[in-house]
């Protein structure tokens, strides 16, 4: 188990400010630019990701209708191209030249209630080389871990949340899977800017190892 400190490092970004956010609301995706074969891969690491939080998916969002979008896309110039993009991306242009600039192959973009909690959340995937490689089980769910918590920025930056097992396969590393547990433990907040939260995440993570 990972200690309060790692914790608090999850979750405190760039800038050195604290701040985590859980998901507010039942989960409902929709997925662009894949076949049905790799629908059902995504769909199936979303079901796995939520079922691990005890949180909920839903068939429709009231308000957004859809609230977890995820856009798999060849070049980031099809972003301008795509109709209305630029009411749920503010600043899409200047976004897309930043992405191309610095050659990501990923970015997510979040929206949030009045509770500070994750009422939307926007991702997006380049097929670069490196993408291509790698399995569609361990982009799935590599992007559905990403998108189930505000983590930091720079979060994963030096290693992933997934380890590989020696058959291949990506599985989520146990510590992170203990901070996705405890962040929807419900007597937590939705959200958080005060690092003292990483003490109480980590409380929870420990009484979840005594079960």
């Amino acid at each position: 188990m990972i200690d309060a400190k790692a914790v608090e490092a999850l979750f405190t970004r760039a800038d050195g400010s604290f701040l985590f956010a859980r998901w507010g609301r039942p989960i409902v995706p929709v997925v662009f630019g894949v076949q049905d074969a790799t629908m059902s891969i995504l769909k199936g690491a979303i079901e796995a990701v939520v079922a691990l939080a005890d949180h909920k998916m839903a068939e429709t969002d009231p308000e957004l209708g859809a609230n977890l979008m995820i856009f798999f896309l060849r070049d980031w110039a099809e972003l301008t191209q795509t109709p209305n993009l630029d009411r749920l991306i503010p600043d899409l242009a200047e976004t897309v030249a930043r992405l191309q600039d610095a050659e990501a192959n990923q970015y997510r973009s979040f929206r949030f209630d009045a509770d500070g909690g994750i009422k939307a959340a926007f991702v997006f995937v380049r097929m670069d080389d490196a993408m291509a490689e790698a399995p569609a089980e361990t982009i799935a769910l590599s992007q559905v871990v990403q998108t189930i918590l505000l983590w930091s920025d720079k979060a994963f930056l030096g290693s992933s949340p997934l380890a590989v097992l020696e058959n291949g396969a990506a599985v989520l590393k146990p510590e992170i899977a203990d901070v996705i547990r405890a962040a929807y433990d419900p007597v937590l907040p939705v959200a958080a800017k005060d690092a003292s939260m990483a003490l109480r995440l980590s409380a929870r993570m420990a009484a979840g190892q005594g079960h």
